[in-house]
């Protein structure tokens, strides 16, 4: 044999070993009942034809109290004994798979994940679809890694918390402000994330965080400290809906309680809002989980107990499953030794967690052999995943001023300069709890497709606290034949601990545009990546610039994204899920009033209940075409049954002010069909989002003035129409709450707005059979 033949053959055989090694480290070995393992496969808790509740029983039989404490904690012990490895809970994927968490790690055959836009971005496209479509590859990714042994299978995502004061740093994780939106994304997420058959699930997802959370450090006040004063009837009508919708439509896995008290008590202890009302009323089939050292913060911070073990015990007692953190793993044993707590309520707690883990498949032996085994690295970054995550970043985007420039042409404006601290940014376009993409256009790449571009930061980050680049800037507009600033906020800015103190552009950002607009040899736009809304006034009346774009934070293709609508590749059709507020509201309304309804000199929150001027009203957003809309089919009058076998005949609770309680209504037969012609009037193809508003009878004082009861994003071609339908149920949608916190639907006239129409539809109660 030659040398150079026996060099081939090792580098062969070395190859061989490489590949083999590799996909044995890419295989996850069994979480427990391992069919190898003859002490154990045979065990009740590992047989797969037997119910879920029966293997619980028979493994909780088998744990010392000892075990079963330390697995009500996030990163649960391992028991050799049984075969069971241990298990890190804490994983995030709350727009493409993150490494936030300690449960999910990037790097080997994994090097990173698709970057969806942040979830305010991808909630602006008003696109049911869209959104469980994203759950879908996100919960492929999550399971490959799972696969490959590098991610878990619970994910606590998504964030459904109402995004009730423009300066809060975490609203760009959240849906929105409304809560008929946040509550169809909660649900289409969830169901697109875990992906169930059956009772088994792909990923087990969460959301968070439970309830009326919606600060984090404001002023010296901070979410550990804070005790939320909510009302009965904001708690119902604003700050639960997306949860309940969490729970009850996308049959959620697990919610988690907020590190806030409400009304002075912890979320996490409080019996009412954990075994009440999210497991008694909403029948939730999963877990709650604290948020991370919430329960530690309960006793440390808060001071809510006199001893740990008294802490421990109330929020087991209140229904909490799972601690984020180790508290519980210390203390329980403690708080039962002290007669707190009873064993049978840790395994209550612990037939909850268990129970989704068989769901997932973790006691069912050689994952390979499960639904979803085949999964691998494969999966991750395909060209299909990364198409979806541009086109959602297209579908975010929200032109918000157009005074004729846009779309741009590769003919007229063939040299760009391209300005601003996010021109050039890569992470920055994924925003918060995001992971490793794979791979980033900025913005300048993106307008680089399509013309010759000159480039200057202008300001060396976002916070834009000198001006001494500004000359090269207005140089370099001075010389192109349009000019696009990208200006904004980023994570320094707003984000988790981290909330605005006000709404304008940071630093000198404000002079940055005004000077570089008026030195501008073309026309001038501006493009704003933010999660929260942004004061520019400055921006909308002045006539120099000629275009606004809010791009929020558009993921890992946001910079294609961008190119694409200013050059009307992609036409836009995005819609504000927020109001974009003038500076001087936030004077008026301290992030500590949690009321939703204005009262004395308090103007009140979001477009349902704010009435004063705004900068850019929710559902707001242009486009390149013109859209025609009339209404083809509508009812005029709905007959709504009373349920006579609910009905309290006694103390005739139903009517109250003319509005009939929901429970006592046959909401079955509620519903009503809106069919609605769009037309495209204009000369290029674009997507047209209906909004859905209905404005109760006047008779009703404690009502929103109006709110979004649906919703439907149509593409129609140039010069031709489409016919939509929108079923409103009268139940869901024409009800309201009332100072108690119950929900009723009122009589009489509801008016609905879509765009410029408005139709009256008249409710009236039919009350046959009922005997006073």
């Amino acid at each position: 044999m030659s040398k150079r033949t026996l060099s081939l053959t090792l580098l062969q055989l070395l190859l061989i070993a490489i590949f083999f090694i590799s996909s044995i480290e890419s295989r996850r070995t069994p979480f427990a009942c391992d069919p190898k393992n003859r002490l154990t496969r045979s065990l009740p808790f590992c047989r797969t034809d037997l119910s879920i509740r029966v293997r619980i029983n028979d493994l909780l039989g088998r744990l010392t109290l000892q075990e079963k404490t330390r697995l009500l904690v996030n990163n649960a012990i391992a028991v050799p004994r049984l075969g069971i490895q241990g298990y890190e809970w804490w994983s995030e994927a709350l727009h493409g798979v993150s490494n936030v968490g300690p449960g999910t790690k990037f790097g080997g055959s994994f090097p990173g994940a698709t970057s969806f836009p942040q979830v305010i971005t991808t909630v602006a496209s008003f696109n049911e679809s869209l959104w469980e479509q994203i759950g879908q590859v996100v919960s492929d990714e999550a399971r490959a890694m799972y696969d490959g042994g590098m991610a878990g299978l619970t994910y606590w995502s998504p964030n459904v918390n109402i995004f009730r004061d423009p300066r809060w740093g975490r609203g760009q994780e959240t849906p929105g402000e409304d809560p008929v939106l946040a509550s169809k994304y909660a649900a289409r997420y969830v169901r697109g994330l875990q992906s169930a058959a059956g009772n088994r699930l792909k990923v087990a997802a969460c959301c968070k965080h439970y309830t009326a959370y919606d600060l984090d450090n404001w002023k010296g006040v901070d979410r550990y400290h804070f005790n939320a004063r909510v009302s009965k009837q904001d708690l119902a009508d604003t700050y639960d809906v997306p949860f309940k919708a969490c729970v009850v439509e996308g049959k959620v896995a697990s919610v988690m309680c907020s590190y806030n008290q409400v009304n002075g008590k912890p979320t996490c202890a409080d019996p009412d809002l954990l075994k009440g009302t999210i497991r008694g009323q909403w029948h939730l089939n999963g877990y709650i989980v604290s948020d991370c050292d919430s329960v530690g913060v309960m006793y440390d911070t808060q001071h809510f107990t006199a001893t740990p073990e008294e802490s421990a015990a109330a929020t087991i007692k209140a229904g909490l499953d799972l601690d984020c953190g180790p508290f519980l793993a210390v203390y329980t044993d403690r708080a039962i030794k002290r007669g707190l707590l009873a064993e049978a309520d840790v395994d209550m707690a612990l037939a909850n967690t268990l129970a989704v883990q068989m769901r997932l498949g973790m006691f069912d032996g050689e994952p390979s052999a499960q639904p979803y085994g085949h999964l691998g690295p494969k999966h991750v970054c395909t060209l299909a995943h990364k198409q979806l995550a541009l086109e959602a970043a297209r579908q975010g985007i929200v032109l918000l001023k157009n005074s004729g420039p846009l779309p741009l042409s590769t003919l007229r404006h063939r040299t760009v300069a391209v300005i601003g601290p996010n021109s050039d940014v890569t992470k920055t376009m994924i925003g918060n709890y995001a992971g490793v993409a794979c791979g980033y256009t900025s913005p300048l790449q993106g307008i680089s497709r399509y013309a010759r571009t000159i480039h200057q930061a202008g300001c060396s980050n976002v916070a834009c606290k000198a001006n001494n680049l500004f000359e090269a800037a207005e140089a370099a507009a001075r010389q192109a034949d349009a000019t696009v600033l990208v200006m904004g906020l980023d994570q320094s800015i707003e984000a988790e601990f981290r909330d605005r103190t006000g709404l304008l552009l940071p630093g000198h950002q404000q002079e940055l545009v005004s000077r570089v607009a008026r030195a501008s040899r073309g026309p001038t736009v501006l493009v704003l990546m933010s999660g929260g809304p942004i004061d520019v006034s400055f921006a909308k009346n002045d006539h120099r610039i000629s275009a606004i774009l809010w791009a929020g934070y558009p993921g890992q293709a946001g910079g294609t994204a961008i190119a694409d609508v200013l050059f009307g590749t992609t036409n836009p059709g995005g819609k504000l899920p927020m109001t974009w507020y003038p500076q001087s509201y936030v004077a008026k309304v301290p992030m500590t009033n949690m009321g939703m309804r204005p009262s004395g000199g308090y103007p009140g929150r979001t477009y349902r209940f704010y009435k004063g001027p705004v900068v850019f009203p929710f559902g707001h957003g242009l486009s390149y075409t013109h859209f025609k809309q009339s209404l083809a089919v509508a009812p005029t009058e709905l007959q709504v049954l009373i349920n006579t076998n609910l009905f309290a005949t006694k103390n005739y609770s139903t009517l109250s002010s003319n509005a009939i309680r929901v429970k006592h209504a046959k909401c079955d037969s509620l519903s009503l069909p809106l069919h609605i012609d769009v037309e495209n009037t204009g000369d290029m193809d674009g997507t047209h989002t209906l909004l859905v508003f209905s404005e109760p009878p006047t008779a009703i004082k404690w009502s929103p003035d109006k709110q979004l009861i649906g919703f439907h994003r149509a593409h129609v071609a140039a010069g031709s129409k489409q016919r939509v339908q929108i079923d409103i149920d009268a139940c869901k949608h024409l009800s309201v709450v009332d100072e108690s916190g119950i929900r009723r639907i009122p009589m009489g006239a509801h008016s609905l707005h879509i765009g410029d129409l408005k139709h009256s539809i008249s409710l009236q109660a039919n009350l046959e059979g009922i005997k006073n």
